[in-house]
This record gives structure tokens, C-alpha cells and sequence, in this order.
């Protein structure tokens, strides 16, 4: 794609090489965005203040060594729920989870937990340590909080699976594993410049169940892998339901039809659905009548990744590049410096 600059997108902030991941904003419009530990390395997880990113809770939480229960080890996902919460899921998996693939070197289980954080006191309410969770298979993405029914909802693609986690208990489960909801398709390469996205072995990118989306009724799950073309949906009100089988759960599942290849997901109020692509460059919505409709398209918008929709009407995402790292041009680096977080007025 030649250089297009859309005026509609607008520059939050700018990171240097530091990659930005999650991205999620509270009622009051604080924006929060994450870091995963890539060099160069400087907080796991910031507030964005008159453009620059403090460290948050504070500067021992985001120290580079530390107890693994009281510092951030490799932020994935941020998400500030419907009573001002924000959970930070923190995910380091071990080879077998990770999209980067398999491989003999590294610890063989991967360290997981999740932060909760009240944002009226900017104080760690708990910590959610995912003891039951195969943490030698597992490679949780992304997170979503259902205020009404006290649950977490986690998408899996090591596991392709969404886990359940009972917010009460810290007991967790896998739901729709290994399904045709949860799977990635084989046959779907992605595609840049008429290169295809491989690692150094010539094996492409693949990503099962990755993006997923809560509506801030609680009442609507959205999920699909990245190497997918469809969108599905359940009814809380299922997944929610210990005693049902995978068989019973995919009987509820609803395929919203085909989307394309997409990265994150969010809901808003008014439960449009935003996915965001970088194959054409785009931020786009899926309305509740069906219809999708393009509200960016700009060639700095490169693997937007994570989302968040404020009280002022804006839709905040990062751009992740993750095409352009190393692992996938066989050695070469060909990510765009500055890093940056855009916003786009969608309400």
C-alpha cells in the first residue's frame, strides 16, 4: 500500500522502538497501555498523561527483575471493565503456546497471572495466579470481564480455547477447545507485499482463537482465531455454565459470517463490534444490523492489535507491527519507528 494518511486518524502518543500491545480506557477516558518485555524495554504498564506514559500502578510493579507475584513479567492484555477495574494479564508462555512456535530452548511452562487494579485508588485489589491452567500448553491473549456474572473470559490459542475463570474461586476452565470456532484454518497464509508471513523454517503464522469481545451488557461473546474468516458469538448465559459440555456450548454458537482476517476486538455501548486488520490497513465496525463499515484506513495503521472505546466517543488502538519483526523476515528488522497509540472518533 502506497503511503495514505486518513485525517480521521489521530496520534495519541508515540513510544520510540518500545511496542505497544493492550490498549484500554477507562469511563473517565484515562488511557492505559501495555508493554510486552521486548527490548528496549521500559514499563510493562503505563497511563498516558499529556502524551507520555508513567509508569502504573507505580515503578515497582513495572521493575525489570523482581518476585514473580509483584512485578509485571510480559503484560499481554489490558481491560477496564464496566466498574472502572483494570485486569492485566500477565502472560509469558512457554514455547508450545506461543505464536512465535516450538522450540527446545526455554523453560517448558510459561508464567501467567492477572492483576486486578481499582482505578478510584490506583491500588492491586488481587492477584490471580491461574494454578488449574496447563501453563505448559497455554498462551492466554486476551481478557474480557463480565461485571454481571463475575467472570473472566480468556482467549487461549495455545490451548484453542476460551477459559473461564470465576473471579470469586480463581478457578478456571476450558470451554470450546479445539473446535472449529477455536481453530485456525491451515489453508489461510497471510500475506504483505506479496510476501508471505513465515518464520525462519518457512512456516507460516498461525494464530488459533485470538480476538475476542464482551458487549457492555454482559449478555454477548465475540471470538475468532486471526488465520480465520468468520466471527462467532455465544450468549454469556452459556459459556457461563460449567455443566455444559463443548458439544452443548457449540450448539449456542452463532456465526456472524465472514470478516476477514482480524486482529482485536472490542464492543461499545451500543454493541457495535470493532475489528482491526492489517492486511488493508483498517480499523472497521460490524454493526448490530449486520453491516460493516470502514472508519480508518491509513498505511501507519500496521497489525493494530488491542482497543478501547472512551466515554468521548473515541476508539483508541495500538499498532503492534508485528509482521515487520525479525522473526518473521527471516533476521531482518523491518518495524517503523516511532511506535504509536491513534484514536479514531466512532460515537
Amino acid at each position: 500500500m502506497s503511503q495514505t494518511i486518513d485525517p480521521r486518524l489521530e496520534v495519541v502518543a508515540t513510544f520510540g522502538e518500545s511496542q505497544p500491545i493492550g490498549v484500554s480506557v477507562s469511563s473517565d477516558n484515562r488511557v492505559f497501555v501495555s508493554f510486552p518485555k521486548r527490548q528496549p524495554y521500559v514499563y510493562g504498564l503505563t497511563e498516558i498523561v499529556a502524551g507520555e506514559r508513567k509508569p502504573f500502578p507505580d515503578t515497582a510493579w513495572n521493575a525489570v527483575e523482581g518476585k514473580e507475584e509483584e512485578h509485571f513479567v510480559n503484560v499481554q492484555d489490558i481491560y477496564v471493565d464496566t466498574n472502572d477495574q483494570l485486569w492485566v494479564l500477565d502472560s509469558k508462555p512457554a514455547s508450545s503456546g506461543s505464536i512465535f512456535g516450538s522450540s527446545d530452548k526455554g523453560p517448558k511452562a510459561g508464567q501467567f497471572k492477572m492483576v486486578q487494579i481499582d482505578l478510584g485508588t490506583n491500588q492491586v485489589k488481587r492477584v490471580y495466579t491461574f494454578d488449574d491452567l496447563d501453563k505448559t500448553k497455554s498462551g492466554l491473549n486476551d481478557v474480557r470481564i463480565d461485571t454481571e456474572k463475575g467472570l473472566a473470559y480468556f482467549s487461549d490459542p495455545g490451548q484453542a480455547a476460551i477459559i473461564v475463570m470465576d473471579l470469586k474461586s480463581g478457578r478456571s476452565r476450558k470451554a470450546l477447545a479445539n473446535s472449529e470456532f477455536t481453530l485456525a484454518d491451515s489453508t489461510i497464509v497471510l500475506q504483505f507485499d506479496g510476501e508471505d508471513m513465515v518464520d525462519h523454517h518457512d512456516k507460516p503464522f498461525s494464530s488459533n482463537v485470538n480476538g475476542i469481545a464482551l458487549t457492555k451488557d454482559n449478555k454477548w461473546f465475540y471470538f475468532k482465531p486471526i488465520n480465520a474468516k468468520k466471527l462467532y458469538r455465544i450468549a454469556t448465559e452459556y459459556l457461563a455454565d460449567p455443566k455444559l459440555t463443548d458439544a452443548d456450548l457449540a450448539k449456542h454458537v452463532e456465526d456472524m459470517g465472514e470478516v476477514g482476517i482480524t486482529h482485536g476486538l472490542a464492543a461499545d455501548k451500543e454493541n457495535n463490534i470493532y475489528l482491526t486488520t492489517s492486511l488493508d490497513y483498517t480499523v472497521r465496525r460490524l454493526k448490530p444490523d449486520g453491516k460493516i463499515e470502514i472508519l480508518a484506513q491509513d498505511s501507519r495503521i500496521l497489525w493494530p492489535d488491542s482497543m478501547g472505546v472512551g466515554s468521548d466517543g473515541y476508539l483508541y488502538f495500538s499498532c503492534a507491527q508485528m509482521h515487520l519483526l525479525p522473526h518473521w523476515n527471516y533476521g531482518a528488522n523491518k518495524l517503523i519507528f516511532p511506535f504509536g497509540v491513534y484514536r479514531v472518533k466512532v460515537l
